[in-house]
């Protein structure tokens, strides 16, 4: 592939030079996108635990365990997307 001035990605976040002008910007949106990352790993673990608990808790009778496992299962895999 031959590759021209014109033919370039007019795109900085590839080779992750931010300009000086542009550097306070980018500094608060990373500290942005930081605080919402650790926001939705909470709320998906205290999610994935209470799921977890309804679905122990409904799947003591047996008529509710059909519903209760997989509630159990769905916050299960929620707690591990938190965790890892």
């Amino acid at each position: 592939m031959v590759t021209g001035v014109g033919s370039e990605a007019m795109n900085d976040s590839t080779n992750g030079h931010v300009p000086v002008l542009l550097w306070p910007f980018y500094a608060i949106w990373r500290l942005l996108t930081l605080i919402l990352e650790i926001v939705g790993r909470l709320l998906c673990a205290s999610l994935g635990i209470g799921l977890m608990i309804a679905g122990v808790t409904i799947s003591l009778s047996i008529i509710g365990a059909p519903v209760g496992i997989p509630l159990a299962a769905l916050g299960f895999l929620l707690l591990m997307r938190a965790i890892f």
